[in-house]
């Protein structure tokens, strides 16, 4: 394929464009690669400049997908790196997208969707996005997300931050708040725990920040464990490796109780960016502080005894953290 970019016509090459990725629709590689030309321009202001781990389904959503969170051998010249350190301390550089071209290559890779980190390549140890992940557990769907979310809306105000909603493509929400990359993951980590904190006070029979899945009920989780190192969720626009090639898709405000994710995937997304525009483009309008949250975090320590929370199980021991079993994390 023939890619606009910076310096001129790039020809990026996909061999077996016409290999089924997704079977119950019968969409192709090459519908996948040409999808992320539709909707590169927000999906680059998505992923651009950000270290971005790679979903790679190369046998289709019917085989196992892995993630690549390295620069894949034999990359283009042209494909731009950042280097990021991951909690056991080991170093990789990963992919850096900057240009419609990056994308097509990684589509004939079988990546579906991308993961950025919450950094940008120039400091990759302050995150400039604060991300909250609404996971709806088993007995929970998506509209019991839509009603979380709207709570969450409420409290971010009360913080004084703007959040900007999406589908997750599945039956979650993502919302994202463009913070000032003056704070490390720790401590952006303590403001979405503080934030997930004052949304279950709230709403406790809708809302949950239990880490243990036995504990979270017919609940809504708050899963403040994908503001840490090294944890991602899908960007904006990215496909997922749905049956239905699903898109994570922003939206406004008021058109998040209004739809369901399956409204949006590979061949819709494309008219609906066209039609409604990208909710997401205002984002960088504005960069907020998040004290307000880390002195909800050390008030709820103060005063209620509440502290960290368990990390990964992969993690190393961090600082505070209490004993990873069920009884510790409670």
């Amino acid at each position: 394929m023939r890619v606009d970019g910076p310096e001129g016509p790039r020809t990026v090459r996909l061999s077996n464009p016409d290999k089924v990725y997704f079977p119950e629709r019968g969409f192709t590689k090459r519908q996948v690669a040409e999808y992320y030309l539709a909707v590169a321009e927000p999906l680059l202001r998505a992923v651009g400049g950000r270290p971005t781990t790679l979903k790679r389904f190369p046998g289709g959503v019917t085989g196992e997908p892995f993630y690549a969170k390295r620069v894949p051998k034999g990359a283009p010249s042209w494909v731009r790196t950042a280097e990021v350190a991951f909690p056991s301390g080991r170093k990789a550089l990963q992919v850096c997208p900057s240009e419609p071209a990056v994308l097509v290559w990684a589509a004939g890779l079988g990546t579906l969707d991308f993961h950025p980190w919450p950094v940008r390549a120039a400091d990759t140890d302050h995150p400039d996005e604060l991300r909250v992940d609404l996971d709806p557990q088993p007995g929970t769907d998506y509209a019991d997300a839509a009603r979380v979310a709207g709570v969450l809306r409420e409290v971010l105000a009360e913080a004084g931050l703007t959040g900007f909603p999406k589908t997750s493509g599945g039956r979650g929400i993502h919302v994202l708040v463009r913070i000032r990359p003056r704070w490390d993951f720790v401590q952006v980590r303590r403001a979405v725990i503080a934030l997930a904190r004052e949304v279950q006070r709230r709403v406790p029979n809708l809302a949950t920040v239990d880490w243990w899945k036995v504990d979270r009920g017919q609940r809504v989780f708050l899963d403040f464990n994908q503001a840490a190192r090294d944890r991602t969720i899908a960007s904006a626009w990215s496909v997922r490796g749905t049956p239905r090639a699903t898109v994570s898709t922003p939206l406004t405000w008021d058109q998040l109780p209004e739809v369901e994710p399956d409204d949006f995937d590979l061949s819709t997304a494309p008219d609906w960016l066209a039609e409604h525009g990208d909710p997401h483009r205002a984002l960088d309008d504005r960069s907020h502080d998040i004290d307000a949250l880390l002195d909800w975090f050390a008030r709820d320590e103060r005063d209620r005894g509440l502290g960290e929370l368990p990390y990964p199980p992969d993690y190393p021991k961090m600082p505070g953290e209490p004993t990873r079993s069920r009884k510790g994390g409670k």
